[in-house]
């Protein structure tokens, strides 16, 4: 099996893979190395056929918290051909995710923001508590969520993408199950009830029909988002050159 550092892989005796963030003391926030390992851990889990279905989760008090400030740091020094590659990274990330060929099911036991969105829009199912709380924070940054932005807005439509990408407001869990980011809200102490649940079902189903099934809702609902990647990349690039996003960014790094 292999090692990793900032996720962790455990399959019960069912075929039911429990993947999990295990960066608690950073909240769980996206890393370069967290990007490589989930990208990995997604090619693991879809060639193994033992697993019938993966249940992502996160360590500590959040979900996901989004990017982390080194990586941010790091991002900014880049030139704008570094910055365009690292966006192409997450976005890999992100389709590996959406197409894993078995039913992907989040655990989102607190808070989500930024990427930790994107990996909520790219589960087939998502059960969130009722006291979780969600941002896309980007443009107080001088940035945009362009990357995860095709994932997002394929997820929860225009409409609501509109009321949440400008005003980077924060929304509640009755807000993300209306607009379709989550499937189920529940109480804390019944989440990994709920869960289950949904696992359960899983098990009752054929996975080659699993598979199938899961292929023509990604055929059937649009434009691929990976095939955006090129395209939100650059206007990420674009937004970190700009003269906002240098004194946001810095603003954000300062804690001021």
């Amino acid at each position: 099996m292999t090692e990793f550092e900032t996720i962790r892989i455990e399959t019960d005796e069912r075929g039911i893979a429990l993947l999990t963030l295990n960066r608690p003391d950073k909240h769980n926030a996206l890393n370069a190395r967290m990007i490589g390992e989930l990208t990995k851990a997604a090619e693991i889990l879809g060639a193994d056929e033992r697993v019938r279905a993966v249940v992502l989760a996160g360590k500590g008090a959040s979900f996901c918290a989004g990017g982390d400030l080194d990586w941010m740091r790091a991002q900014r020094e880049k030139d704008r051909a570094g910055k365009m590659e690292e966006a192409r990274t997450l976005a890999t990330m992100l389709a590996e995710l959406n197409a894993l060929p078995k039913p992907l099911i989040a655990r989102v036991h607190g808070n989500a923001y930024g990427g930790g969105v994107g990996l909520m829009a790219v589960c087939d199912i998502v059960i969130s508590v009722d006291t979780a709380r969600f941002a896309l924070t980007e443009t107080r940054l001088g940035l945009i969520p362009a990357t995860i932005g095709p994932f997002v807005v394929r997820r929860m439509g225009e409409g609501y993408a509109r009321q949440v990408f400008f005003t980077a407001k924060p929304f509640d869990a009755a807000f993300a199950l209306r607009c379709g980011l989550v499937s189920t809200v529940t109480e804390a102490e019944k989440l990994d009830a709920c869960v289950e649940a949904e696992v359960e079902a899983v098990l009752k189903t054929r996975r080659g029909a699993v598979a199938a099934a899961k292929t023509l809702c990604l055929e059937l609902g649009g434009d691929d988002p990976a095939g955006l990647a090129e395209r939100t990349a650059s206007l990420l690039a674009d937004r970190w050159e700009s003269a906002e996003a240098a004194e946001g960014i810095e603003a954000f790094l300062a804690r001021r």
